[in-house]
């Protein structure tokens, strides 16, 4: 009998995973607070790692350990196939690899509302972010660097600099180097 390893995940670091598994027995839990809208999270590529054959990895919900159809599919697929189990509390659904025509139905449609979810929930964003505009109330994030840093950045990008070094100068992520070099 193998391992019953935890997966859990919000959203932001202000948040708190306590419902998620709370009553539910394991031997490890990896935690991310990252969004869901792809599977670069750390604690996931830990927990993948970590199991093995036999193993069960345990997962509050199907949107939490992804947002994206396709994502959630290759992650149960991928876990199945080396032999471990995805088991989801909240929907009641465990996936072996040599699962149901209705459980696969179910994992496509609960995934599917999972990642029309997060569709909605960017589009409500939007939204408010133009009306708050529009009034004038929305000024946006506040710059990472000032002008005369920006100014320096573009210059030594120029020069040939390389963006993780001055990543890690400016202390900002080597996207936002990006960014700055594009505006």
């Amino acid at each position: 009998m193998g391992q019953r390893i935890g997966y859990q995940r919000v959203s932001s670091l202000d948040q708190n995973t306590a419902r998620q598994l709370d009553g539910v027995e394991l031997d490890k839990v990896f935690t991310d607070k990252a969004s869901g809208k792809d599977i670069n999270r750390p604690e996931l590529e830990r927990a993948v790692d970590y199991t093995r054959e036999g193993d069960t990895l345990v997962v509050h919900s199907m949107d939490r350990l992804a947002r994206n159809l396709e994502d959630l599919r290759r992650i149960v697929r991928e876990l199945t196939g080396q032999g471990v189990k995805v088991e989801f509390v909240k929907e009641s659904l465990t996936f072996t690899g040599d699962d149901s025509a209705m459980n696969t139905l179910l994992l496509s449609m609960l995934g599917a509302v999972a990642e029309f979810e997060r569709s909605m929930i960017l589009e409500r964003q939007r939204e408010g972010i133009a009306i708050a505009k529009a009034a004038g109330k929305y000024k946006g994030r506040k710059a990472s660097l000032s002008e005369t840093q920006a100014g320096e950045l573009r210059e030594r990008l120029a020069k040939g600099e390389s963006v993780t070094a001055l990543a890690s100068e400016y202390g900002v992520s080597r996207q936002t180097i990006y960014n700055y070099n594009v505006a």
